[in-house]
């Protein structure tokens, strides 16, 4: 045990080692790396982010989250095998996008309301892009076509869901969280009672609950800008040192295999460390190739979420005791169902980009902070609310599997 841990501690001495005399022999690159980090957390992830956050640490203060629990509790245990307050954490992943679905699992298993397995199970597939930079910077600002929004939205959010019906059987064998019901009454008058019995644990006062939620929330921002910053050099400064050349041929050769330009393969090793970066490159590919092909890539890439998203989803979850591993498992299998959506359903999917009801919002990529305060409570709430429709008709669809089930002669 001594022994691997001296070969780990070794290994990453020496790529930190590698990474600093790379800044010290292009420091121009690392300079104009670390401008364009910063951009990207100012124009991106603070508009899109820091609400939410502080949105959530309210909600959790004022029972709210607990209230949504109880009501959603029969329809997600069945259908995800997480306790219904996951299916908050589903909705406001999906709307927020990636890490809060991570900074409220961690919330949850710190009050109990989760378990380990059924924390990873939410991690797993709440770790998402937000709408808004699906459309915004995504779609319309790397791809220059809105129209492509839908395609995405449904290779990337079809593919959680997938996900989280896939990790459903992940930890089989553990105990489900029980829940307490103090009230034999109906669903909405528990939902009511759960609310108000969370609020009065938590005890402090509207003033300290705002302040400290903005206290909090500025700090993970930070974290999270630090992080983006950090991925952005080093990639730059390694690309720049020609150490990426060697994973630039690995993954040209894959993309070959798989019947995809070997063109994206830059794209796909900038999505590796930065899904902005990423993104980005493939929105900017030659135009000469196809575009369901760059489209693929970029799904890809949102699912994957770039080893940035993964170093702040395991720094929120460092004080837990839910792994990585399965997490990292989830992502892969998710880059790979995104992007297999989009090649396979390619042509069907057309119609969403012919038909005059494409969402075109309004977004003015000079003005990216003004734009996301302006589409965020529409587009997010829409999500916020698509989320809670989908737990419902896939509670309607397993009540209806198990009908029949049991009308044919099954068994529980």
């Amino acid at each position: 045990m001594q022994k691997r841990n001296f070969t780990a501690a070794l290994l990453m001495a020496f790529t930190v080692t590698a990474i600093i005399l790379c800044l010290f022999a292009f420091p121009h690159d690392g300079l104009q790396a670390a401008l364009r980090g910063v951009s990207i957390w100012w124009d991106v992830l603070f508009p899109a982010l820091f609400p939410f956050f502080v949105i959530s640490e309210i909600m959790l203060g004022f029972g709210i989250v607990h209230f949504f629990g109880m009501l959603l509790d029969p329809m997600m245990r069945p259908v995800f095998r997480i306790p219904g307050i996951g299916g908050f954490v589903m909705a406001m992943g999906f709307a927020a996008g990636y890490p809060v679905g991570a900074k409220l699992t961690s919330q949850l298993w710190e009050q109990k309301l989760v378990n380990r397995e059924e924390g990873e199970r939410l991690v797993a597939f709440t770790t998402s892009s937000d709408p808004i930079f699906l459309i915004g910077a995504v779609s319309i600002g790397f791809f220059h076509d809105a129209s492509l929004a839908m395609i995405l939205a449904i290779a990337h959010y079809g593919g959680s869901v997938l996900i989280g019906l896939m990790m459903r059987f992940h930890g089989r064998k553990s105990l489900p969280t029980e829940q307490e019901i103090k009230s034999k009454g109906g669903v909405w008058k528990r939902a009511f009672e759960a609310m108000h019995s969370a609020r009065i644990n938590d005890g402090r006062p509207i003033g300290t609950l705002l302040s400290q939620s903005i206290l909090q929330s500025l700090s993970l921002i930070f974290v999270i800008g630090g992080l983006v910053v950090f991925f952005s050099v080093v990639l730059e400064v390694l690309t720049a040192a020609k150490i990426m050349n060697a994973i630039y041929l690995l993954i040209a050769s894959l993309l070959q295999i798989t019947g995809l330009p070997h063109e994206l393969s830059q794209a796909v090793m900038n999505g590796l460390f930065e899904v902005t970066l990423g993104a980005k490159a493939a929105g900017n590919a030659p135009v000469s190739l196809a575009l369901s092909s760059k489209v693929a890539i970029g799904a890809f890439i949102l699912s994957w979420g770039g080893m940035s998203v993964h170093a702040q989803i395991v720094s929120l979850l460092s004080h837990t005791n839910l792994r990585y591993l399965p997490f990292v498992t989830a992502r892969f299998i998710h880059a790979f169902l995104s992007a297999a959506i989009v090649l396979v359903f390619w042509e069907p999917m057309q119609i969403f980009r012919e038909s005059k009801a494409v969402f075109l919002p309004q977004y003015d990529s000079a003005s990216p902070v003004l734009s996301y305060l302006r589409l965020m409570l529409p587009i997010s709430g829409t999500v916020f609310l698509g989320a809670f429709c989908v737990i419902a008709g896939l509670f309607a669809a397993y009540s209806l599997l198990k009908l029949v089930y049991e009308k044919v002669g099954g068994t529980r």
